[in-house]
């Protein structure tokens, strides 16, 4: 019986209005084109972290400003301009949005490379903060437009696969581009692609909206939501609050991590990553340093095993809410649940090897959440809410995910420097971060509880 009612639940069709999905070759390149944004977004966003190492040596920075350079800097602004852009995406050239939010991220990143002290940097990763708020809330929206209903998390898991891939070129290209010529250079590499990509997404994606792509003419301007009527749709969606923190307390732990694992290998394992890079060298011939080696290490991790979650957490996710809505819920809290024993183990274990060995774990099961998260907020609201409803999760997210992680492990940490030293330090502040992980899965199953009840698109 309930079984035929949740079916009957998802498979409903979209509401009128809705547009109709994309061709599959046209879903299939459109999809691909804000794949490679969103790569390129993370790539901008995450090689920092690489790179913070030798940044904190030559500007002679504290743990606390690497994590407000990091974090802090970027999500004020990517959070607060994230909603006004997502309204005007609500009614706007979507394509257009995220074309010059392109141009101006990746402009601030070559800029980035310029800077002389901390105060031109942190202007400088405000600035990419500002270019990417106009990403990803016209792009769920749009993903959610070109896909039919029954595939919307694994093609908004694809989309989220810019994470792991991004932070793989960051990690990679951060780090070689930093042994061979510097942190600065590495920054003009990153940036300059960007100016072309988003030419490419301003003349080739569709954009449904646009005359002879819609079922149905747009509705007359008076009749469209304002902010407070898409917050009044929100506001008694319980499972909405619940998986926004969630995912929030998901992004902490991510960003808080991410944003020292260089600094903890370079810390707690120089050694063996010298040794590591040296044995890697003697076998290819390659001139590998062991800033060069953990980026390209971390890299890997990232790219292979973030994307291989963030896959399977859409395709589970899309195959659990067939039979029950809640599974865009359950999925990710078991998944996040499972990162805490590897990733306490891999912190603690003495070998560099080991470590990075075990470190696959966590971030295979920490990426399993994007799909299910973001396609639960899509299906959570009526379509001409879908942006807003993205960015107000990015919002929560980034806010205390971006804004408050990295800031939090450096605060912790140089607490912890104090007694312990900056390696045991930094050690042991990841591993309480890590413990978070419980406190998110548990926010997860809550939302369970109500999902299937509330969804409407």
């Amino acid at each position: 019986m309930h079984g035929e009612e949740l079916s009957v639940t998802v498979d409903a069709k979209e509401p009128a209005g809705a547009p109709a999905p994309l061709a599959k070759p046209a879903r299939a390149y459109a999809l691909g084109v804000l794949l490679v944004i969103y790569i390129f977004n993370f790539l901008d966003r995450q090689i920092v972290n690489i790179l913070a190492e030798p940044i904190k040596l030559e500007l002679g920075l504290a743990d606390w400003q690497i994590g407000v350079m990091t974090g802090l800097a970027f999500a004020v602004f990517y959070t607060v301009l994230g909603i006004p852009i997502a309204r005007y995406a609500e009614r706007a050239d979507r394509v257009k949005i995220i074309s010059v939010a392109v141009a101006v991220w990746s402009a601030f990143t070559i800029l980035c490379g310029m800077a002389g002290n901390f105060v031109q940097l942190l202007a400088a990763r405000i600035g990419v903060g500002v270019g990417e708020a106009g990403c990803t809330p016209p792009a769920h929206s749009l993903i959610s437009d070109y896909t039919p209903k029954e595939k919307r998390a694994s093609a908004l898991a694809l989309y989220s696969m810019g994470i792991p891939l991004g932070s793989l070129a960051g990690m990679v290209l951060g780090g070689l581009i930093a042994d061979a010529y510097g942190w600065r250079m590495a920054f003009f590499v990153a940036g300059a692609p960007g100016i072309l990509l988003a030419l490419i997404a301003w003349f080739t994606l569709p954009e449904p909206r646009r005359k002879g792509l819609k079922k149905i003419t747009p509705a007359p301007a008076a009749s469209r939501p304002n902010i407070l009527n898409a917050m009044a749709e929100m506001k008694d969606k319980t499972s909405f609050w619940w998986i926004s923190v969630g995912a929030a307390l998901s992004a902490m732990i991510g960003y808080g991590h991410i944003a020292f694992y260089g600094s903890f290998y370079l810390r707690n394992h120089g050694e063996g990553l010298l040794a590591l890079a040296t044995q890697l060298n003697d076998a290819t011939g390659l001139g590998f340093g062991p800033i060069g080696f953990i980026g390209t290490a971390l890299g890997l991790l990232f790219g292979i095993c973030g994307a291989a979650g963030t896959y399977v957490g859409g395709i589970l996710a899309d195959r659990s809410a067939r039979v029950n809505p809640a599974g865009y819920a359950i999925v990710p809290a078991i998944a996040t649940a499972l990162t805490v024993p590897p990733f306490v183990a891999a912190m603690l274990v003495g070998d560099a090897g080991l470590s990075l060995l075990v470190l696959a774990v966590p971030i295979f099961f920490g990426a399993v959440w994007y799909g299910p998260v973001f396609a639960s907020a899509q299906s959570l609201v009526e379509p001409h809410t879908r942006a807003t409803a993205a960015a107000v999760l990015l919002f929560i997210i980034n806010l205390v995910g971006l804004g408050l992680g990295p800031l939090s492990v450096g605060l912790v940490s140089d607490a912890l420097a104090v007694t312990m030293g900056a390696a045991e330090g930094l050690r042991w502040s990841m591993v309480i971060f890590g413990l978070v992980a419980l406190l998110s899965a548990g926010a997860f199953f809550m939302a369970a509880r109500t999902l299937k009840d509330e969804i409407v698109s």
